[in-house]
């Protein structure tokens, strides 16, 4: 067993200043429009090997099919010359008119490459985009050393804390 300390940030929108996100050769950023729920479950899997994400992997595909397929769920891929590199995806919540980013993240590979500033960025500008209120996330001592610190560089605040006993 491990203690581990879950964070919940959120960034009012209302006078948000929103930093562009920026854009290096050869990256492209696009919207999954046909929600392929196995590019989901590939960077789920790759990328949360590091990070003990572990609640999808029991996931049956009918299961995964029917998370993409909610019509306010969005998943973002970011690529290099047609590489993966990574993901966000996020759900906007149309009765709370707020804008959930439930998972991030970058290949192994590509991270410290300031990939991971340039998904949240992004992410923040489709919030503002979408005119949400707010936009919040969580993430836990078991995620990359720089999630953390990334998300408060960008102007997240936490609202909330908890300690949570984590079965390894």
């Amino acid at each position: 067993m491990i203690k581990v300390k879950r964070y919940f940030l959120e960034i009012i929108l209302k006078n948000y200043k929103i930093a562009s996100p920026f854009y290096l050769d050869n990256i492209s950023l696009s919207l999954d429009t046909k929600k392929d729920f196995n590019l989901n479950k590939f960077f789920y899997k790759q990328i949360g090997i590091d990070h003990f994400w572990r609640d999808r992997l029991i996931w049956s595909d009918g299961e995964w099919k029917k998370y993409v397929s909610n019509k306010n769920f969005q998943t973002w891929v970011l690529k290099k010359n047609n590489e993966l590199i990574g993901y966000y995806e996020a759900e906007f919540h149309v009765n709370k008119n707020e804008f959930e980013l439930i998972n991030m993240g970058v290949l192994k590979n590509f991270r410290e490459k300031k990939y991971g500033s340039l998904l949240l960025l992004h992410s923040i500008k489709t919030a503002v985009e979408l005119k949400s209120s707010r936009i919040w996330v969580h993430t836990c001592s078991l995620d990359h050393k720089y999630a953390l610190p990334n998300y408060k560089s960008k102007g997240f605040k936490v609202f909330k804390e908890e300690n949570i006993d984590f079965l390894n």
